[in-house]
């Protein structure tokens, strides 16, 4: 206050340091969010604060954190559930591959299973027919080796001892005797009353022994010769000639 008599003094306006300033003005915000916190506190309903009143009504508000996580929930189930589906597909997949391929592996089993059984057979008929094929040869080869064998003097003595001479091997003699033994008896002349056929290996017609001499009616080494040569040529030799005689009756 000034002196009587003195004149009032004007103070000078209050001058604030930089540092007072931004007290201040931080001082009027942490006022202005404390309201802000006490309006927001007061309206709250329950502890979890997820009901707030605002401006006179009320909202339903969940906190970030919550909405977060039922988010991440929501999205985790979402893909375990494409995982899934994904897995129970290649599992499928993989069957279905897997029985393909036990089915060609089988396939594959039978048809070489199938190979392997035509090739025994083959194999099998190819040795039954190259045996057959000996057996023929050796045969034959035994026929030829008797007709070129030569007595050394003209067959002389019964028909059977004639026979014995000119077909020379044992075991074709025998052959060739069981054979005339039931055509004929060993009778030269023999003739079957019913077709004609004639002689020890009864020729039908006995003509046809004129091949192996004139006198092949009477001369029993010209009956033998032809009949053996018969014999060679169309069985491959006495005994060939005599199995088939068992079968048939015939020859």
């Amino acid at each position: 206050m000034s002196a009587p008599g003195q004149a009032p003094q004007h103070k000078a306006p209050r001058r604030f340091t930089r540092l007072q300033k931004v007290s201040a003005a931080t001082g009027v915000a942490a006022v202005g969010v404390g309201a802000l916190a006490f309006g927001l506190g007061a309206g709250q309903d329950g502890a979890d604060g997820s009901t707030a009143r605002v401006a006179g009504g009320e909202a339903e508000v969940k906190p970030v954190a919550w909405q977060a996580a039922e988010h991440s929930v929501g999205e985790q189930r979402e893909s375990v559930s494409q995982q899934s589906s994904h897995a129970d597909a290649r599992a499928k997949a993989e069957a279905r591959a897997e029985a393909k391929k036990r089915a060609a592996a089988k396939e594959k089993r039978e048809r070489a299973q199938a190979e392997e059984a035509r090739r025994a057979k083959a194999a099998e008929a190819e040795r039954a027919a190259k045996a057959a094929a000996k057996k023929r040869a050796d045969h034959k080869e035994a026929a030829s080796r008797s007709a070129e064998r030569k007595p050394a003097s003209a067959p002389s003595g019964s028909p059977q001892e004639i026979a014995r001479q000119i077909v020379g091997d044992g075991a074709q003699f025998q052959c060739f005797s069981q054979i005339v033994e039931r055509e004929s008896g060993w009778n030269v002349i023999a003739q079957n009353p019913s077709s004609g056929a004639y002689g020890l290996v009864q020729a039908l017609p006995g003509s046809k022994m004129a091949s192996a001499g004139s006198d092949w009616r009477s001369n029993p080494a010209t009956q033998i010769k032809w009949g053996l040569s018969y014999m060679n040529e169309t069985y491959g030799s006495p005994c060939g000639a005599w199995s088939f005689w068992q079968s048939h009756n015939a020859y």
